[in-house]
C-alpha cells in the first residue's frame, strides 16, 4: 500500500485505475475473463492495480495491468505504444523488481490471437521449478 498513506495520492490512483478499467483494451478484456474470480490457478488477480513506490523521496505509483499479490507478480499486456517506450518499461520493471515484484509481459496481439497459449505459458512459468519469475 502507500508508503506515507497520502490520502490525495491514493485518491488520484483510485480514480485513474477506475478510468483504465472502464476503458480496457480488447486484450485486457479477454485476459480478465480468463483470470478473474480465481479462475486461474485459484489465484486472486486484480486488474489496473496501483503499486506505490518512492522515487527520490517523492511517493508516486505505477498502475499494473494485472497484479497477483500471492505471487508478487505483475502481468503486463503491451500494445504498439510499448514499441516506443522500451526504456520506460525497462525502468518500470526494475523499480518493481526492486520491490520484490516480478513482471511478465505479453503482447496484446498474442492475447487476442491465442489466449489459450498465453494461459498455458503463464501456468508453465508459475509451475516451473527453476526460479520462474526472474524475467
Amino acid at each position: 500500500m502507500s508508503l506515507n498513506k497520502s490520502y490525495n495520492l491514493r485518491q488520484i490512483a483510485k480514480k485513474r485505475c477506475r478510468e483504465l478499467r472502464r476503458n480496457s483494451t480488447p486484450a485486457e478484456k479477454i485476459f480478465w475473463e480468463r483470470v478473474r474470480n480465481r479462475k486461474f490457478l485459484n489465484l486472486k488477480i486484480n486488474r489496473q492495480f496501483p503499486i506505490f513506490y518512492d522515487e527520490l523521496g517523492k511517493e508516486t505509483f505505477y498502475i499494473a495491468d494485472f497484479y497477483c499479490h500471492e505471487k508478487s507478480l505483475v502481468i503486463e499486456l503491451d500494445g504498439q505504444i510499448h514499441d516506443k517506450q522500451k526504456k520506460q518499461d525497462k525502468i518500470r520493471t526494475e523499480v518493481l523488481n526492486e520491490k520484490g515484484i516480478k513482471v511478465i509481459r505479453f503482447r496484446n496481439d498474442e492475447v487476442e490471437e491465442n489466449i489459450e497459449g498465453i494461459i498455458k505459458k503463464l501456468k508453465n512459468i508459475l509451475n516451473s521449478s527453476l526460479n520462474p519469475l526472474s524475467y
